[in-house]
């Protein structure tokens, strides 16, 4: 083999986007706002990051066009908790920003959604304000 050939590279997702029911996006909500209630993702340890990379993985599935800024903060938030140096407060800023998102994403949405959206919504804006005190 050339030594000069490009090292073939193997894509980082899968093309095809995972189908997520709403049973499952149910679930992910309740296990989510379980998670909030019992701890905020800064003293969480891993499990903060795995909550953060699952909501991660929905939200690319999702064709929705209102989850751009989510998208993007959770990225951001994935790489704050992934680095132990990381100021709280900058945590807070972003977990508060979510909070706010989650909120409009909550007015729009409807049916069964709407209420643990909200409730998700408080609690993201609740650990944004534990974390900046």
């Amino acid at each position: 083999m050339d030594s000069t050939a490009a090292t073939p590279q193997t894509p980082a997702t899968p093309a095809v986007p995972m189908a997520v029911s709403d049973q499952q996006n149910t679930a992910l909500l309740d296990d989510t706002l379980t998670f909030l209630t019992a701890s905020t993702p800064i003293n969480s340890g891993p499990q903060g990051l795995t909550e953060v990379e699952r909501w991660a993985a929905v939200l690319a599935a999702s064709d929705r066009p209102g989850l751009a800024k989510i998208k993007q903060e959770l990225s951001q938030l994935s790489d704050m908790l992934s680095d132990s140096k990381t100021p709280a407060h900058d945590i807070a800023e972003i977990l508060a920003s979510l909070g706010a998102e989650t909120a409009k994403v909550a007015d729009e949405a409807g049916g069964d959604y709407a209420a643990p959206l909200t409730n998700l919504s408080k609690q993201l804006i609740k650990a944004g304000n534990t974390l900046s005190k």
